[in-house]
């Protein structure tokens, strides 16, 4: 797996998106669980866009991860991506708590989304 830049449309780049790339045959392919947030910000822009990069991790709380991950190591190391998700839900949670707390519904809903994406990517790990 490797954070790359996806291309829409010889406009946009979107970078850190998470691939699977395999060095047999040569394939990449986006992970099916980000595909969802990928899609999501294709169909936002349109069929024709302007000139623009957006950072996918800015939008992806997995892919977030993995650039955190990989910024110690080039190749993200399995026992620290584990560690690194267990404490961003514990953070993610403990805000969730705040929100509530606050009668703000909007931030509530960005936590969920967030530990949505994380749930995703947790069940195919």
């Amino acid at each position: 797996m490797k954070l790359r830049t996806v291309i829409y449309s010889n406009k946009v780049e979107i970078d850190n998106v998470p691939i699977y790339s395999c060095t047999g045959c040569g394939r990449s392919e986006v992970l099916p669980e980000v595909k969802p947030d990928l899609t999501g910000l294709i169909g936002q822009l349109g069929e024709e866009p302007g000139k623009q990069t957006f950072l996918f991790n800015e939008l992806n709380e997995w892919a977030d991860l993995l650039v955190e991950a990989s910024s110690k190591r080039k190749s993200p190391d399995p026992a620290a991506v584990q560690q690194i998700v267990g404490e961003r839900i514990d953070s993610l949670l403990e805000l969730l708590l705040i929100a509530g707390s606050v009668g703000d519904e909007a931030w509530r809903q960005e936590i969920e989304k967030r530990l949505g994406q994380l749930s995703r990517c947790m069940m195919h790990t």
